[in-house]
């Protein structure tokens, strides 16, 4: 797997996602941006999500990523702790939001191309993420 550096950069991000508790489809397509802030990464995503039948709009949304003992750790950008990219080539993780649970299966063996798909389950979302992420510039 990747180092944290190894993310330094711009990816160009693709992202399907099944909302089955809507009954609706989305697409986010936009630009990812890992930046050295001092302590490690910021991930800023920005891009146009669109659900079917919906008018686009601008989205963001930004994450820490730190080097920890076992692997990458990400946490919300308020500093809270989200979840360990651990050091094998296909991690697993787990959020839990209560009441809804959120886990995601990542993918680096084509890196530098390599994805995320989050499952959320729960009482209030009930919905799969595929992101397909592409190196624009280290």
């Amino acid at each position: 797997m990747a180092t944290l550096y190894d993310f330094e950069g711009r990816w160009r991000i693709a992202r399907q996602i099944d909302d089955r508790l809507a009954g609706s489809q989305g697409r986010f397509e936009g630009i990812v941006t890992f930046a050295p802030d001092g302590q490690g990464l910021t991930c800023r995503e920005a891009g146009e999500l669109t659900f079917d039948g919906q008018t686009p709009y601008a989205a963001t949304r930004t994450y820490l990523w730190r080097q920890g003992a076992e692997g990458i750790e990400v946490y919300f950008e308020d500093g809270r702790f989200f979840h360990l990219i651990g050091g094998d080539q296909a991690p697993v993780a787990a959020h839990w939001c209560d009441p809804d649970d959120y886990r995601v299966a990542y993918d680096f063996t084509l890196w530098p191309d390599w994805r995320a798909v989050w499952t959320v389950e729960g009482p209030r979302k009930d919905y799969t993420m595929v992101s397909e992420y592409m190196r624009l510039a280290p």
